[in-house]
């Protein structure tokens, strides 16, 4: 299915990566914007910059950014947009995010790209009281609730279980196998999808996690093997 990238560029520009951007400013008091002759507020952006999601998201914030400040040409008050690259990797994330923090000292940070990342990343914000914006961590064991300098403006994962419950319940599944990936991501879904599925009476019998550096020969034999425990089941 072809994929018109100058539309899918248009839908995520008026979604997820201009809204932090746009919620920055407004987080930031008025009376600073208004009596400021000059002021540049350092705001850090950590992305997964080498993958087409960050990659589009970074070209969105700036593009927002740039858009915002002309359509508001008199603010004095302006945010010094501090990117950095976790390169896929959580050490590397919380490595920038500390860096940003402490040498760069940023007043709020957009991101990270991933749950996993963002866990070690929330944990550093909450120690320098630094605001995280995310708009793609969507585990729901990262709660906003639990930890007040997080901030998350896409709904989290688990509001996508009660229609996978429905789906089972329309076809009448009285068992499923849960197969997810061992990460943040994986791990945070699976008690609310199970609860789900308990509630239409469908149950778990098996779960297979596979870790997301598996080849694709591990995932078969997986398969495979859950193939044989349906079978004697």
């Amino acid at each position: 299915m072809c994929v018109n990238m100058l539309s899918l560029q248009k839908h995520y520009l008026h979604s997820f990566p201009s809204l932090p951007f746009y919620l920055v400013v407004c987080l930031w008091p008025l009376h600073v914007m208004a009596t400021a002759r000059e002021v540049m507020i350092p705001i850090g952006v950590l992305l997964d910059l080498n993958s087409p999601i960050g990659s589009m998201a970074n070209s969105c914030i700036w593009i927002a950014y740039h858009d915002f400040y002309e359509q508001h040409p008199g603010f004095r008050t302006r945010l010094d947009l501090r990117t950095r690259d976790s390169d896929r990797d959580t050490v590397t994330a919380a490595y920038a995010a500390s860096d940003l923090i402490s040498k760069e000292k940023v007043k709020a940070i957009i991101g990270p790209q991933t749950s996993e990342q963002a866990r070690f990343v929330i944990n550093l914000g909450r120690e320098h009281n630094i605001p995280i914006i995310s708009f793609s961590a969507t585990s729901p064991s990262l709660s906003a609730t639990r930890t007040r300098m997080f901030i998350r403006t896409a709904p989290n994962d688990s509001s996508q279980v009660k229609a996978i419950a429905a789906i089972a319940e329309s076809y009448g599944w009285r068992e499923l196998i849960i197969v997810y990936e061992n990460t943040e991501y994986g791990n945070g879904l699976v008690p609310h999808l199970v609860d789900a599925l308990e509630a239409v009476d469908t149950k778990v019998p098996f779960r297979s996690v596979i870790d997301p550096n598996s080849d694709e020969s591990h995932i078969v034999e997986e398969l495979e093997r859950l193939k044989q425990k349906s079978i004697r089941g």
